[in-house]
């Protein structure tokens, strides 16, 4: 009889001790190692893909059982987890199914081009799928999360529905301030305001200079839009030439009155808001004062007068 019950014994050691190795004790796997999880996934196909990746001890059958018979029933979440090195398969599934998903960002800032975005996206290893045409403007600029394994039309698709909702949400609300027919137009202005001054609390003084000469048909003069042609919204890295400033098509505002034909950047929330709620102002003038900002004048004498100012500067500088 004792002899019955010390083999017991030792059935049931060595049943604990196989159940502690298959659920409990650090898993097969050296180093750490990163697990995708689609969306939808279940227990079962998780100890699938577990053991695919050679993960946990034992099979897929026997991970299920355990995670059954001890683990919680809660949702397995989707998305990219990093399991450390020796992590078991209880504290995988904790993991999975409480745990926080890698998070990768895409970050689009403030005045971005189209072509640099496209660039940004098709460089990213972690996505897959060609990079769809992206139209000039029609992107918000922010920090975008994303899934390893996501397309790259997916991402750009909700980049675009950013930029949607806020335009929706901000039009109706605008001042009337400035002449702005639609929508696009004051995304094609923003971008303009955007690329024009790197001071936040300047934007809404550069809308009012551009917002006054459009109401009386002036020319805007910016030569951020002298530019786009060229580059594509990329920096010019030089001075415009003669030629560029006499350039005719669609986005010299040398050239012409009125705006562009679109956007010249993807303008940020902060610049629509500015367009749409202009400086009160009587300014139809602005140059850079040195700092990185600008000076304003209503009158083209002392504008004139700001000019040499600032050219004065930049001989000091050795830059002219």
């Amino acid at each position: 009889m004792r002899k019955l019950l010390v083999v017991g014994g030792l059935i049931v050691l060595a049943g604990l001790i196989g159940i502690y190795a298959l659920w409990w004790a650090p898993g097969p796997k050296p180093g750490p190692h990163t697990v995708i999880i689609p969306e939808g996934s279940t227990v079962a196909s998780v100890a699938r893909r577990l053991e695919k990746e050679g993960a946990i001890p034992g099979t897929a059958k026997t991970y299920y059982a355990m995670a059954r018979l001890f683990g919680s029933h809660d949702r397995i979440q989707a998305g990219e987890f990093e399991i450390p090195k020796g992590m078991g398969g209880a504290a995988i599934l904790e993991l999975l199914q409480h745990g926080k998903p890698v998070q990768r960002l895409i970050t689009v800032t403030e005045g971005m081009p189209a072509v640099i975005v496209s660039e940004k996206l098709a460089a990213n290893p972690y996505l897959t799928g060609p990079v769809p045409q992206i139209d000039e403007g029609s992107l918000l600029p922010d920090s975008y999360g994303y899934q390893r394994g996501e397309t790259r039309s997916a991402v750009v698709q909700r980049m675009e529905k950013a930029m949607t909702k806020t335009v929706d949400q901000l039009w109706p609300d605008r001042s009337g301030d400035c002449p702005l027919s639609s929508p696009e137009q004051a995304v094609t202005l923003a971008s303009i305001v955007e690329k024009e001054t790197g001071k936040p609390n300047e934007r809404p003084m550069i809308a009012g200079v551009y917002c006054n000469r459009l109401r009386i048909g002036m020319k805007l003069d910016a030569d951020p839009t002298v530019i786009y042609p060229v580059t594509k919204g990329k920096p010019l890295g030089r001075r415009i030439l003669k030629s560029e400033l006499n350039a005719e098509n669609g986005y010299n505002t040398y050239r012409r009155s009125g705006l562009p034909d679109g956007p010249i950047a993807n303008p940020g929330k902060a610049s629509i808001e500015a367009v749409l709620h202009p400086a009160q102002t009587k300014a139809l003038y602005f140059v850079a004062d040195g700092t990185g900002g600008h000076v304003f004048a209503n009158t083209l004498a002392e504008q004139n007068t700001n000019v040499a100012k600032w050219y004065a500067i930049r001989r000091q500088r050795g830059q002219m």
